[in-house]
């Protein structure tokens, strides 16, 4: 049995600058859940977060087939947000896949003089790690960063 939880003690969560699972130290409960936590390899401060985005809980057996016991009545139609929402998930889970177990010095620093290949990781002063998706062409690449994918200027000389 583990010991309960409580804030100054430790536990492990997704560390969202180190992009791995790792030991934090808790600052803040919400009653018996870790809420704020600090991480012990970067020192960066964050919500609590048991495991990796996109990795899905443990259920206890869910099956749909035939389902209508206690759950509530389902809308016939999805709202455009969900299939937004959802798109952006996809989105930051390639983002992830493509950073997961990626070192610091495997970043290339972004500046519009270099030229970039498909699948070079980028790393920009603004928008932070990126994965080069696509080369549009000699001037232009597609950079998926976690939050969207932008297009930048690349080989450009003074």
């Amino acid at each position: 049995m583990s010991k309960p939880l409580r804030a100054g003690g430790e536990v492990d969560s997704w560390c969202t600058k180190c992009k791995l699972v790792l030991n934090h130290r808790i600052i803040a409960m919400v009653g018996s859940q870790p809420a704020r936590v600090e991480c012990s390899t970067c020192g960066s401060h964050h919500n609590f977060r048991a495991r990796a985005p996109g990795d899905k809980a443990p259920s206890a057996g869910s099956s749909r087939a035939g389902s209508s016991s206690s759950s509530s009545p389902r809308s016939t139609r999805a709202p455009t947000k969900t299939k937004i929402q959802q798109a952006a998930a996809d989105r930051e889970r390639t983002w992830e896949k493509a950073i997961s177990g990626k070192g610091v010095r495997d970043f290339r620093q972004y500046r519009v003089s270099e030229i970039f290949n498909e699948g070079d990781l980028v790393k920009h002063s603004k928008f932070g790690e990126g994965v080069v998706t696509r080369i549009l062409d000699q001037r232009k690449v597609e950079i998926l960063f976690k939050d969207e994918p932008r297009t930048l200027a690349q080989g450009l000389t003074d």
